[in-house]
């Protein structure tokens, strides 16, 4: 039902053996513990490292067409692997089996992507001032890469790092999340049965901090990719700052939602209802926080709960399931003290407000009115799945709102009037901002945030640049 836990160095699988360090992986729809993870050694680690430098050369060197080729058969496996990979990511995660399938889909089109684009790595010819020089551009792989992911989406967003990096003709190795490891190790077969080579992309686990300072540390690693808080981001820059190493950030995020008065009704409580509860609301770009036009509050948070109250909860392998459990029992306490705090403000629970059953993380489906600006839900990103809702008059105190807090990640509004849409595209701070819609994740797009939501993209053209250095030639 689940998978061999192993990391992955100078292309051999380590399972979990005698005498070494290992920690649980848990189902979080029973607490049930599904396996038991290897951790790798500083050893391991160093070899890691060594295999990476050593690959570099060999695979920066290596056709664009023959790395689009193994990210193609790599991708290719993982559709081919979807019903297996569905189940082990649901079973570690939480999410029902119709959202890992949509994940791993995703994945496969990260790598199929960066397998066209990684073919389109050109340069330019700049006209020279004087006679008979000439300026060429190149673009070049960064080296060795670091990259570290969470567990929320425990198969695109390793994905979208090593593809974006391996298609540059960078090395990598990947520190997944413990919670989620299996996602991560069927990426990895899947990238090797599809013939890359040793040491160009690797995974490792183990206690997140000795691991990222071991790695950030060392002279090897040129460029690192972190998703995930915004604390543990600004420790790592920290670390990647002593070597003045590239860096590309994806940070906490607390989406603003603004719904105008003119908004198509319908679909805006169809598609926020929908993309909150997606994943149970672990999601860094989910709706967060709700300014809906006075006009339209009320009926909103009715039709809302109602959705909510209706929502079928369950571990994500049952068919009838759909929103799972949240990913630990960190994350049900932390729900609790956010609705605590809703309540305190003067807060009305329309829906939800409290965890599910006795076994598993699962809380309630939750939508929260009559909050103040104060409350929690407006000021800390909530990561699950409440809605919280205010009312607003006019357009710009609705924008100024949106952008009260220090996040900038991913916003979205929803209007059908142009002058209002152009006043909320260019008026809200955020990297990515949705209008009647929430398709702000696809590969061919950049995604990344501002402010403390950090910096740089990932997809897209950009998610390509950032793991090439671009040098100038002269020659005359």
């Amino acid at each position: 039902m689940y998978c061999e836990l192993a990391l992955c160095i100078d292309g051999r699988f380590i399972p979990a053996g005698p005498g070494r360090a290992r920690e649980p992986v848990l189902n979080p729809a029973t607490g049930e513990t599904l396996a038991e993870l290897p951790h790798a050694t500083a050893a391991e680690l160093d070899e890691a490292l060594a295999s990476a430098q050593r690959a570099f050369p060999i695979w920066a060197a290596t056709s664009p067409l023959e790395r689009s080729n193994i990210l193609r058969r790599a991708a290719a496996l993982l559709r081919e692997r979807m019903s297996e990979h569905a189940r082990i990511l649901t079973l570690e995660q939480g999410k029902p089996l119709a959202e890992a399938r949509g994940e791993l889909t995703h994945s496969a089109e990260l790598l199929e992507w960066y397998a066209e684009e990684g073919r389109r790595i050109y340069g330019r010819v700049i006209t020279a001032r004087v006679p008979g020089v000439e300026h060429i551009v190149l673009h070049e792989p960064v080296g060795p890469c670091a990259a570290f992911t969470p567990w929320n989406f425990p198969s695109l967003t390793p994905a979208r790092k090593v593809g974006g990096a391996l298609a540059a003709g960078c090395t990598v190795i990947l520190k997944a999340a413990e919670e989620t490891p299996g996602t991560a190790v069927e990426l990895m077969r899947a990238l090797h049965d599809a013939g890359l080579p040793k040491g160009c992309a690797q995974l490792v686990f183990g206690d997140p901090a000795a691991i990222s300072a071991h790695l950030i540390g060392a002279p090897t690693i040129r460029k690192i990719s972190f998703t995930g808080s915004t604390a543990v981001g600004k420790h790592l820059m920290r670390l990647a700052a002593d070597g003045v190493k590239r860096s590309t950030m994806e940070l906490g995020g607390n989406a603003p939602v603004i719904v105008c008065a003119d908004a198509d009704y319908d679909l805006a409580v169809t598609t926020l209802a929908a993309g909150k509860f997606r994943n149970a609301g672990q999601v860094c770009v989910s709706p967060g926080r709700f300014f809906v036009h006075e006009s339209l509050a009320e009926r909103f948070a009715a039709d809302v709960a109602a959705r909510a109250d209706a929502l079928q909860l369950g571990a994500g392998v049952d068919a009838e399931s759909q929103m799972g459990p949240l990913a630990n029992a960190r994350r049900v306490e932390a729900m609790e003290r956010f609705v605590a705090d809703a309540e305190a403000h003067g807060g009305k629970v329309l829906a939800g407000g409290a965890r599910r059953g006795n076994a598993g993380n699962f809380f309630a489906p939750t939508v929260v009115t009559g909050l103040d600006q104060d409350a929690l839900l407006f000021s800390e990103e909530c990561f699950g799945p409440i809605v919280p809702i205010q009312t607003f008059s006019s357009l710009e105190d609705a924008i100024a709102r949106a952008n009260a807090v220090e996040a900038g990640l991913a916003g979205y509004a929803f209007t059908m009037g142009l002058a209002s849409a152009h006043r909320i595209m260019h008026g809200v701070q955020t990297g990515m901002i949705g209008i009647n819609n929430l398709t702000v994740s696809t590969p061919e797009t950049p995604f990344g945030g501002i402010k403390e939501s950090g910096f740089g993209s990932e997809g897209g053209t950009e998610g390509l640049q950032a793991y090439l250095n671009t040098k100038l030639a002269t020659l005359g």
